[in-house]
């Protein structure tokens, strides 16, 4: 039977990465996310390259609120009564990008920051909270996006600092829900390319930059993470929790 699996921002970038990984092995998908029109051509997209998949499940909701949260998790309720895998990879960087004024002064600050937890922390643990009593017990599994930014920080401060704060959060989740058989996993890649992360304002220069810090002399690939998240929900990696694991090509090591 096929698994349930929720990914939050699963339609672009990362989170579609991860998406087609899991539609590879036929799984049930369900692409949360703010923008439904983005869902939907993923969802598309999906159905076309992996024609017997069950069609996946799109739901547009903004995880930073409580109420997005709610009416995702009840999207999924009505339909099953569990939930076997949930990823979250909804995200992003408020620094880039931002209007210009919000960019000056302690209001500036204080706005880069706001919006950086509501963005990287609050839609993974809204979205975590109200689908946490619906995960398979035993087996299921919850893998949380962080970012190389969590150890390295980000230029800013805030986008680290919102991406470190899902670690203890995991740490603690897995405490919670281990008796249960449930995992909990952090994965944290490094510079991926083909996604909108940078909204299209990553130099030529920069791109070099990052690529060269590595020890593999590439930049990572949507598919690189989510070949570690589908490793940390399948069974084989049942007793792996509370970890954080890196994928950024060595370059958290500052070369």
């Amino acid at each position: 039977m096929a698994r349930v699996v929720v990914i939050s921002g699963g339609g672009t970038g990362i989170g579609f990465g991860v998406a087609e990984a899991f539609a590879a092995d036929g799984e049930q998908l369900v692409l949360v996310g703010r923008r439904a029109e983005v869902l939907d051509r993923a969802a598309a997209r999906l159905r076309t390259a992996f024609p017997g998949i069950p069609a996946p499940l799109a739901v547009a909701a903004d995880l930073a609120d409580p109420a997005g949260a709610e009416h995702a998790a009840k999207a999924v309720g009505e339909r099953w009564d569990r939930v076997d895998v949930l990823v979250n990879s909804a995200g992003g960087n408020a620094a880039l990008g931002a209007p210009a004024d919000r960019t000056g002064g302690l209001a500036g600050t204080a706005w880069h920051w706001e919006q950086n937890f509501r963005a990287n922390t609050l839609t993974a643990v809204l979205l975590t909270e109200a689908l946490k009593d619906r995960l398979a017990t035993p087996g299921g599994r919850v893998v949380l996006v962080s970012s190389i930014a969590a150890y390295r920080g980000s230029g800013s401060g805030s986008y680290g600092g919102s991406k470190a704060a899902l670690h203890p959060y995991a740490y603690d989740l897995s405490a919670e829900l281990g008796p249960r058989g449930v995992t909990v996993n952090v994965v944290a890649p490094g510079y991926v390319a083909d996604t909108e992360f940078f909204r299209g304002a990553l130099s030529a220069e920069r791109e070099r930059t990052l690529v060269a810090q590595t020890d593999t002399g590439r930049a990572g690939l949507p598919e690189d993470v989510a070949a570690t998240v589908r490793w940390l929900a399948s069974p084989e990696a049942g007793q792996i929790t509370a970890q954080v694991v890196q994928v950024n090509g060595g370059a958290e090591r500052g070369r």
